[in-house]
């Protein structure tokens, strides 16, 4: 499958240190009256040589993780980029992407959304979790600039978020965009969505959708339910925008390409916007495991676009 670049454009760019490997921290956001409790990990630049880190213990099943755990992080001032992962997703979804960030020096953090993960599937699709899902960037962004141990090397004025699929939904709330929750939708007259079912009962919204300014930039990927985004309910999304869309002549998934298109033509400012040919919505997921694959083959990439994060030593965006 064709590589293709990812890039924070315009805000991230600047000396990086060179790394072997990179760290790899795993974290427990507590629970709090803003939401419940949150697990994850942080990858970041390190010098030591990467081995296989063991993560049955969170969660997740039997998988690994390459990398250098808790190595000492190396260098200060550096950019953080948040993931927020797809449907029934989890905090390791995009590990190589959050490794390649990390070893050209970023931070970089994500979480498994409560409700709506690989191990727990109670809310998935729900009106609650459409509204929280930002909420939980929007925590997970508090605890690396204020609780996790090397808060300090962050420079807080770099911030950007990568968003896949409902990550991808997530993403564009979390930056300024208004869903439209409401009866009466068009797209959900034939849609067996969770959350359609609910608007039509005339349920509402706990409460008002989470936006954080801090986010600075930002890389779209597939975003799914892109009907709940009209033109003016995007209005508000200013910030540079790197989108990406997987192939709709592969849509036999009814996911590929689906969305990415509609959310191009109608944000205000124009993105960065990709095609990449040949990929199928799952071609965005990190690679399976031979040991992992067999039970999943469905659900388990074999190829993938790969992603290439460039030099932040660089000041031209690529």
């Amino acid at each position: 499958m064709r590589a293709f670049k990812l890039a924070f454009a315009l805000v991230f760019l600047l000396a990086a240190p060179q790394t072997q490997a990179a760290g790899v921290r795993f974290i427990d956001i507590p629970a709090s009256p803003t939401g419940p409790a949150m697990t994850g990990a942080v990858w970041y630049p390190c010098a030591a040589s990467p081995q296989d880190i063991n993560i049955s213990d969170r969660n997740i099943g039997d998988r690994t993780l390459a990398g250098a755990k808790d190595c000492p992080l190396i260098s200060d001032k550096l950019p953080l980029v948040v993931i927020s992962h797809g449907r029934t997703g989890w905090f390791g979804g995009h590990h190589d992407t959050a490794a390649a960030m990390a070893d050209s020096g970023f931070v970089v953090a994500a979480i498994s959304h409560p409700g709506d993960n690989a191990s727990d599937r109670s809310r998935v699709d729900s009106l609650s979790v459409l509204v929280e899902r930002p909420a939980d960037i929007k925590r997970l962004i508090d605890f690396m600039l204020d609780a996790w141990p090397d808060a300090s090397h962050i420079d807080a004025q770099r911030i950007g978020l990568y968003g896949f699929s409902m990550g991808g939904y997530t993403g564009l709330v979390v930056i300024g965009g208004n869903p439209d929750l409401r009866k009466g939708l068009a797209r959900c007259e034939r849609s067996s969505f969770r959350t359609c079912e609910q608007l039509e009962n005339n349920e509402l919204p706990g409460e008002a959708p989470t936006h954080d300014p801090r986010v600075k930039a930002a890389v779209i990927v597939d975003p799914a339910r892109g009907f709940l985004f009209p033109a003016d309910s995007l209005k508000a999304v200013i910030i540079p925008v790197q989108l990406w869309s997987s192939d709709p002549l592969l849509g036999a998934d009814h996911l590929s390409g689906c969305c990415a298109a509609g959310i191009n033509e109608r944000l205000p400012s124009k993105p960065d916007y990709h095609l990449a040919a040949n990929a199928k919505h799952l071609s965005f997921l990190a690679l399976c495991s031979r040991r992992r694959r067999a039970p999943i083959p469905e659900f388990a990439p074999t190829r993938r676009a790969s992603i290439a994060v460039p030099s932040t030593s660089s000041s031209t965006p690529t």
